[in-house]
């Protein structure tokens, strides 16, 4: 009888123990991929893209074949592309008829500015993170220009791609 009460106890303190031991799940999570909003954009734009982007970007009209040629050319005679692209992009926001916001209109509404240069540049909405980001980097710096920020968009990595 001892040794029935006693693998009864050991039956019993096993059972204990294994329903003890498993957790029910307290929440029931969903999988979800954390990337960047530019995770997406993989390929690279040709010189011509580029340029005519670029240019639809800040004028809002097309380039000539001509003039597209001519500027993709110049872009691959020059070794060092990214010092040909900041050049492309100063000779662009010198010209007339280029259609950047005044600094005053940037001041007077930042967020529809910030979405609207993000939505231009690399078609996409800014994440909150940016937009907070932007509106605390242009609201605290006098030195800001709304060329500034075209021009940091134009040459930004995001924007080479597609």
């Amino acid at each position: 009888m001892h040794t029935l009460r006693t693998s009864t106890l050991g039956v019993l303190a096993l059972l204990l123990l294994v329903t003890a031991c498993r957790k029910e799940p307290l929440y029931e999570l969903n999988t979800v991929g954390l990337l960047p909003s530019s995770a997406n954009k993989d390929r690279e734009k040709t010189n011509e893209q580029y340029v005519a982007i670029l240019h639809a970007n800040l004028f809002q009209s097309a380039l000539s074949a001509n003039q597209l040629f001519r500027l993709a050319q110049c872009i691959e005679s020059i070794g060092d592309k990214e010092l040909a692209r900041e050049v492309i992009i100063s000779n662009f926001m010198n010209k007339p008829g280029v259609l950047i916001p005044s600094d005053a209109e940037m001041h007077a509404d930042l967020d529809a500015f910030i979405i609207n240069t993000y939505e231009r540049f690399l078609v996409r909405r800014p994440t909150e993170a940016e937009l907070t980001w932007f509106r605390n980097y242009i609201s605290t710096d006098p030195n800001v220009s709304a060329e500034l920020v075209w021009f940091s968009f134009a040459m930004s990595n995001e924007y080479l791609f597609y």
